[in-house]
């Protein structure tokens, strides 16, 4: 049986009440956060911005935590459970796109954007975690609340760090917060995979590509015969494995036989031993390159995401809340922006929902036959933890694409933020008041999820965050960027700067 919430129903009025006075402060959050666009490892703007609101409201906050510049861990609270709260701030490359415009158009063309919705997430958790400080504060309830950003989240780079250093050896739960057109969230296997991020290096000697090519070994050869080694073995690995590849560094100009060469691998599969033999398998294929080559091969770990896993106790709890607050409610306006976006960009027509989907359990979901990762699965794997999926987006987008950042400074964006800290502020305050619900929490951990595998991270001691990723592309497109940073004391919204009426139905002629 689920254990009962002990919250009270004029507490839990107090937290919606709480949300709702910050509906302006969401929007200013979300729409900033849309407009520094700052990818993994560079999410400076992002981070300080965020900081400085939780260390306002009376948080402790503690900046570059693991090693990560544009970390940190915003702490409040004494006594009773400490529950940590965190969603990704990074976004990706290549997805610059003006919100509320449904046809393609970027702010700075080739720059990054949120292609999928990060700017959303922590602005939901920094205002349902100022409710639910608020709430305990005034009925005196115990309890410690420690806030988390998730940093490089799209090179799935930083969790499994959090976790070495030792981020969550104090805590209780976690509840993470992702996008999405849905409201709901799961337990059990959630069918995603795990993945190792490792870079080759081959080592080689230069020399005339013309005159004298038999005094050089070619590094961009043992790049091209791994790759084409690995395409040929993938016939003969599981289907549930994904792998996929882009080459760093393929030389200097066609004359002169290349004495570096990079490739970047992303590696995933289904469970911890998949992942180290498909990892494993890679090294002896880069190692057979460079024989094949004459050259050399050295590997560096870029980032890891263990499997996710839902706990049960807190997805029941965290989902009836989520049936408790409902979807928002959208407007006309909403729902043909909706329908416009769909149908310009050839997507599938389909309404912003109206219900709440059912509770998502092994028994329900689809066989998974493997797929994305999140790197939210290194702290699954350590303390019991969930993600609630809010509706802050429209159904049948692109993933990682420009189509996902259409709506995500618009009123669309905007309610599904305040849904989803409503639901996340009702859950903080019935772990807060629940004792059965931590214990029940912790026992399904050990007793259920760790009888199924048990946490082995590729990363080792020696492996660093790999902190300069990202930062030539910023250094490159900030300066055009930041003439397009939201201010928010001369405009209402970041649609009103940009000059966009909501909502647009139309494409331009072309």
């Amino acid at each position: 049986m689920p254990a009962q919430a002990a919250a009270t129903a004029k507490e839990k009025a107090e937290a919606i009440a709480g949300v709702e006075a910050q509906r302006k402060n969401i929007q200013v959050m979300v729409d900033t956060v849309f407009s520094f666009a700052e990818p993994g490892f560079q999410e400076v703007h992002t981070s300080a911005y965020l900081a400085d609101i939780l260390e306002k409201n009376g948080f402790k906050v503690t900046r570059g935590v693991a090693g990560i510049p544009t970390a940190f861990t915003a702490t409040w609270g004494e006594g009773g459970p400490v529950v940590a709260l965190g969603s990704d701030i990074d976004n990706l490359l290549g997805t610059s796109q003006t919100p509320g415009l449904p046809y393609l158009k970027p702010i700075v063309e080739g720059a990054p954007g949120h292609g999928e919705g990060h700017n959303t997430g922590m602005p939901l958790v920094v205002a349902a975690a100022i409710s639910a400080k608020n709430v305990m504060e005034k009925n005196h309830i115990p309890g410690r609340l420690m806030i988390w950003p998730g940093v490089a989240e799209e090179l799935l780079a930083t969790k499994a760090y959090y976790v070495r250093e030792g981020l969550f050896k104090d805590v209780d739960v976690c509840i993470f917060n992702h996008v999405s057109s849905d409201f709901g969230t799961a337990y059990g296997d959630l069918g995603m995979n795990g993945m190792v991020s490792v870079e080759y290096t081959f080592h080689g000697k230069t020399a005339h590509a013309a005159g004298d090519p038999w005094d050089g070994h070619s590094a961009l050869d043992g790049v091209e015969i791994m790759d084409s080694a690995w395409n040929f073995r993938r016939e003969h690995l599981p289907v549930t494995q994904r792998s996929h590849y882009v080459i760093t560094n393929g030389g200097g100009q066609p004359n002169v036989v290349p004495d570096k060469a990079s490739v970047w691998y992303y590696f995933r599969e289904r469970n911890f031993a998949a992942i180290r033999d498909l990892y494993n398998t890679g090294n002896e294929i880069a190692e057979a390159a460079a024989k094949a080559t004459g050259t050399t091969v050295t590997r560096q770990t870029l980032g890891y995401a263990a499997p996710d896993f839902g706990n049960k106790p807190l997805a029941e709890a965290a989902y009836a809340n989520i049936k408790a607050v409902g979807m928002p409610k959208w407007s006309a306006d909403d729902q043909a922006f909706t329908k416009a976006v769909q149908t310009i960009n050839h997507r599938k027509v389909q309404p912003l929902p109206d219900k709440v989907g059912e509770l998502s359990t092994p028994e329900n979901r689809p066989r998974s036959i493997g797929g994305g990762s999140d790197d939210i699965g290194d702290i699954m794997w350590t303390v019991p933890t969930i993600t609630i999926r809010y509706p802050a987006n429209i159904p049948n987008m692109i993933g990682h694409n420009a189509l996902s950042a259409m709506a995500e400074a618009t009123p669309i964006a905007h309610k599904g933020a305040e849904a989803g800290a409503k639901a996340l502020a009702l859950t903080v305050l019935d772990i807060m008041t629940t004792p059965k619900l931590v214990s029940d929490a912790k026992a399904y951990f050990h007793d259920v999820q760790e009888k199924s595998d048990h946490y082995d991270p590729i990363i080792t001691p020696a492996d660093k965050p790999a902190i300069w990723l990202n930062a030539k592309v910023m250094k490159e497109y900030r300066p055009d960027m930041e003439k397009y940073y939201y201010d928010s004391s001369k405009y209402g919204s970041y649609l009103e700067q940009l000059g966009i009426k909501y909502p647009v139905l139309e494409a331009p002629a072309q």
